[in-house]
C-alpha cells in the first residue's frame, strides 16, 4: 500500500533483472548505443533460455542451449549489435539463428532480418519463440550459413554468431556497398571479434575488437562438421 492505495504489480517480473543487466553489464562496460540498450532492456532473454537455467537468464555469462550450442553472454551480443551500426531501414543477414535471441533483438532494430541455421531442431524452436513473442520481420531458413542467403542479397549488414577460421567469401560477396560484417574469427577455442567494412572499388577495411569465444561455424567455407582441435 502507498498512501492508502494498492501498489500495482510489475506486469513483467523480469523487468528489474533486465534493467540491472543493461546498467551493470552493458552501460557500465561501455555500450552506449541508445537503441541497442533499449532493445536489450525490452527483449525477454528468459524466453530464449532453457528452463533449467531460468534463474541465470540475465547473468553475465553465456548459457548452454540445445544441441550443444549456447546463448551468448549479453555483453557480447550488445557489443556485436553496437559494432554493426544498425539503422531502422537496414536489411540484415544473420548467420546462426541459435535460440533466436539475437534475431529478436535485431527485429527491434532493423527493417528485416534473414537468419540461417544449420540445425533443424534449433530453427524450429527459435521459430516458435519468435512467433510466441509476435516477431514478424524475421525470415528463417535451414541451410549452410557459410554460404549466406543469396536470394535476398545484398544486405546492409551481416552478423555471424559462430566462430570461423576466416571470413567466408560468400558472406563478403552478399554484403552491399558500404556494408558492415561482424564475425568472430580465429581458432576453435579463442577468437577475435572482427568488423569488416566494404569500401569503394572493391576494397575492404577490417579491424579487431577484442577476444571472444563462440561455438564453431560449421559448413563448406568454415570448420568441417568435426572441427579440428588446435594446440
Amino acid at each position: 500500500m502507498t498512501n492508502g492505495l494498492p501498489v500495482a504489480a510489475d506486469p513483467d517480473p523480469w523487468a528489474p533483472a533486465r534493467r540491472r543487466m543493461v546498467e551493470e553489464q552493458l552501460r557500465a562496460r561501455g555500450i552506449h548505443d541508445r537503441r541497442v540498450l533499449e532493445a536489450m532492456g525490452a527483449t525477454p532473454r528468459h524466453a530464449f533460455v532453457d528452463p533449467g537455467y531460468l534463474t541465470r537468464a540475465y547473468g553475465d555469462h553465456a548459457l548452454p542451449s540445445e544441441q550443444g550450442q549456447t546463448i551468448s553472454q549479453p555483453y557480447i551480443v550488445a557489443r556485436m549489435l553496437e559494432l554493426a551500426e544498425l539503422e531502422a531501414t537496414h536489411r540484415v543477414l544473420e548467420i546462426g539463428t541459435g535460440t533466436g535471441y539475437q534475431s529478436a533483438l535485431l527485429a527491434r532494430l532493423v527493417e528485416r532480418v534473414y537468419s540461417v541455421e544449420r540445425v533443424p531442431s534449433l530453427l524450429r524452436a527459435a521459430d516458435q519463440r519468435l512467433q510466441a513473442l509476435g516477431v514478424r520481420n524475421v525470415v528463417l531458413r535451414h541451410g549452410d550459413g557459410t554460404l549466406g542467403w543469396q536470394e535476398f542479397a545484398p544486405y546492409d549488414r551481416v552478423l555471424v554468431a559462430a566462430a570461423a577460421p576466416r571470413v567466408p567469401g560468400s558472406l563478403r560477396a552478399q554484403l552491399g556497398e558500404s556494408g558492415i560484417l561482424v564475425i568472430p574469427v580465429g581458432g576453435e577455442e579463442r577468437q577475435h571479434l572482427e568488423v569488416w567494412r566494404r569500401q569503394p572499388f572493391g576494397r575492404w577495411e577490417g579491424r579487431r575488437h577484442g577476444e571472444c569465444r563462440f561455438v564453431p561455424l560449421l559448413g563448406r567455407d568454415a570448420w568441417p562438421d568435426a572441427p579440428p582441435k588446435t594446440e
